[in-house]
């Protein structure tokens, strides 16, 4: 994946749907956008952001639909996701992509600009819009309803 793509985690999730149960304006419009769930290491001198593995996105389920419905296009992460999150996500076009846990600096490396946008006070958990290229993500969940987890283990259920 190249482009800009948004950090946001637990924290800043909650704050976001707080401000969306308020009517208040969103760090970012969600529309088109993708966010990665990470929380960020202090970047070292010269580089624009310190190793950002992914975190497990299901702590992020119970605010994602509310993006989602608001046109978020992409989430990166790791882990499943719930079946509410899976049904939000098909009905209003979305892909869950996965990240490789453990490669934080690797992935780091391929973020060439990174700015703090809002919620600075959250500290690692800020959001953050970054700018990629060829960060390495995987299709876990497609627009049709498609996951690889489970077509996966399936696939490897039969292979037996």
């Amino acid at each position: 994946m190249s482009g800009t793509i948004y950090v946001a985690r637990d924290a800043a999730h909650a704050r976001m749907a707080e401000a969306i149960e308020n009517g208040d304006p969103l760090p970012f419009d969600p529309e088109g956008q993708v966010v990665y769930f990470t929380g960020p290491a202090p970047a070292r001198p010269g580089h624009p952001l310190g190793p950002a593995g992914p975190t497990t996105s299901s702590r992020m389920d119970p605010y994602s639909p509310l993006l989602i419905e608001r046109g978020l296009r992409g989430m990166i992460g790791k882990g499943m996701r719930s079946e509410e999150v899976r049904d939000a996500m098909r009905e209003h076009g979305c892909v869950y992509f996965g990240a490789v846990e453990g490669t934080a600096a690797l992935l780091a490396r391929r973020v060439k600009e990174a700015e703090i946008i809002a919620y600075e006070d959250l500290d690692a958990e800020a959001v953050r819009r970054l700018v990629v290229e060829d960060f390495p993500v995987v299709v876990i969940n497609d627009l049709y309803g498609g996951d690889l987890y489970l077509e996966g283990r399936e696939r490897w259920r039969r292979a037996q």
